[in-house]
């Protein structure tokens, strides 16, 4: 299985004091000796980690292909035309959330410009992914579109498989919703994974490309590697976080020696 490191949170660091170190284009170099097979960054409309500047020295110097991760607004995707990364994943995107909170939701009138957007950078030979959650509906409406990658969202999985199987419920980090009994929890979990394994294969009989991401971490990845046609995961912040311990050239062997 293929895997693209979001460096992302290495940049996050870098703007936690306003200076430039660390640098994101060193963890590219670093990620390609460690084994990963691409490299994965957002250019948020708010720039609140990687920059303009980060996304073209990437994609000029990396030796890895490069996955750009963006939302649809029209100064982004003019930006993505122009550098022309090896992908091209639409994400939906909010200035307030954290992180990616959802996949796209098609029927949104804020993305009413997808279709041209999706069709713009695909005259200019970017491979296009969308970033969706794990329906029928949302891999349907991805075939439709034209794109030729799909990815799942998996942070819904995530989120339940912390609060069952580690200590997040305990946290000031614990999610509401999912403070429930355990029992139920679990049913939830097993909904969460058929619900990526019906998209999936739903995905493949559509001929798209399936690629999977967003909260996976080294506890529950081995649940979502062993779904059959999820071809790449995209991993970023259990990567990162882990390498402050053990560096970022072993958290990231670590991670390929759970999904290979």
């Amino acid at each position: 299985m293929l895997l693209g490191v979001n460096i992302d949170h290495i940049a996050v660091l870098r703007e936690a004091r306003k200076i430039n170190d660390p640098d994101p284009l060193q963890a590219v170099y670093i990620a390609q000796l460690a084994g990963a097979d691409q490299i994965t960054i957002h250019l948020r409309e708010d720039r609140r980690h990687i920059h303009d500047e980060d996304v073209r020295r990437i994609i000029e110097n990396a030796p890895l292909p490069v996955n750009l991760e963006c939302s649809v607004n029209p100064d982004i995707v003019e930006i993505v035309a122009e550098l022309r990364p090896h992908r091209a994943t639409f994400v939906p995107e909010k200035r307030e959330e954290v992180t990616t909170e959802g996949g796209l939701n098609m029927d949104d009138p804020n993305f009413s410009n997808l279709d041209k957007a999706l069709h713009y950078l695909k005259a200019r030979e970017i491979e296009i992914s969308l970033f969706v959650d794990p329906t029928k509906e949302a891999v349907r409406a991805a075939k439709t579109l034209g794109a030729e990658w799909i990815e799942l969202h998996t942070g819904h999985y995530a989120n339940i498989y912390a609060m069952l199987y580690a200590n997040l419920s305990k946290t000031h980090h614990s999610i509401p919703e999912l403070e429930i009994e355990r029992t139920k929890l679990k049913k939830m979990l097993d909904k969460a994974v058929t619900d990526l394994e019906d998209a999936t294969e739903y995905a493949q009989e559509f001929g798209l490309h399936v690629a999977a991401g967003h909260g996976l971490n080294y506890q529950n990845v081995h649940v979502v590697r062993a779904i059959h046609g999820i071809r790449e995961l995209n991993i970023g912040q259990s990567i990162v976080a882990r390498s402050v311990f053990t560096g970022l050239d072993q958290a990231i062997r670590e991670m390929k020696a759970l999904i290979a």
